[in-house]
């Protein structure tokens, strides 16, 4: 199974949201990652067909089958799909019981899958307990369960999973490949331990008084701060191609957060 995206392109006005998105997804979960504005939402609105891209190819090819136009399939392709919007519409007067039901409708579930389904899907989420309590009066986790699915790592196996973010803890470690966004450009895609090489000893940790942090944010591109076990130090973490002309600089390992940062900078976390 692939979905493959060709030269994918959409303006607002004279605002370019993407440009020329070109991409193959076969099944795992393959993150886009990116600050706000860096298109995401305008991609996935478009994969999902609730936005017409002014020109580019959304083609899917089934295990056993030919490629097609996945937005002319129409109704076969809605079947194959799943989307959740960045803004969730839970109906706070609803159960959890029923919101399943009325998702299931809306998908076209037959009655008899979804009876199946549903207590396997919330068992999963750990909200089968709460089956009948109204949406409304869920706990902020148990809402986020309910919409997130966090077993997706599960079954994606068999799946595309496809997850627009800007938080790199929420993706890190059940990345197939990651997708970084720039200003609706392709800035970089690879599988995550790949990314982090390419930045392999351009870390490090430097130990300095607290009085010094400021100077050093002005010196060096700090990506974190942290207290010392030693009070009155402090701990910053500091992308730097060389080593930083500082007594006690140390080379730690890289992480995926490092490496968004330093592709994105400053404003990457919003």
């Amino acid at each position: 199974m692939k979905l493959k995206l060709n030269d994918v392109t959409k303006s607002y006005g004279s605002n370019l949201a993407l440009s020329g998105f070109t991409a193959i997804f076969t099944p795992g979960i393959w993150p886009l990652l990116g600050p706000n504005g860096s298109g995401k939402s305008t991609l996935m609105n478009i994969i999902t067909d609730n936005l017409k891209a002014d020109r580019g190819e959304i083609t899917y090819v089934p295990d056993s089958g030919e490629e097609e136009n996945a937005l002319k399939m129409g109704v076969r392709f809605r079947e194959k799909l799943g989307f959740m919007p960045q803004y969730l519409g839970l109906y706070p007067n609803f159960t959890v019981e029923r919101f399943m039901w009325y998702m299931a409708a809306l998908k076209d579930v037959k009655k008899d899958e979804a009876k199946k389904q549903i207590p396997e899907i919330l068992a999963a989420v750990e909200l089968y307990d709460v089956l009948r309590r109204r949406i409304g009066a869920l706990s902020g986790g148990m809402k986020q369960r309910l919409a997130i699915r966090n077993y997706i790592s599960k079954i994606s196996f068999n799946k595309i999973v496809i997850i627009a973010t800007h938080v790199v803890s929420d993706i890190e470690f059940i990345a197939h490949g990651i997708i970084l966004l720039k200003k609706g450009v392709i800035a970089d895609n690879a599988p995550p331990q790949e990314l982090i090489k390419k930045i392999s000893g351009q870390v490090w940790n430097i130990t300095c008084d607290e009085s010094e942090v400021q100077a050093m944010q002005q010196k060096y591109r700090v990506t974190n701060i942290s207290c010392d076990d030693v009070p009155g130090k402090a701990v910053l973490r500091v992308l730097s191609a060389e080593r930083p002309e500082t007594a006690g600089a140390a080379p730690v390992a890289p992480g995926l957060e490092d490496y968004y940062l330093s592709v994105f900078g400053e404003g990457a976390e919003q």
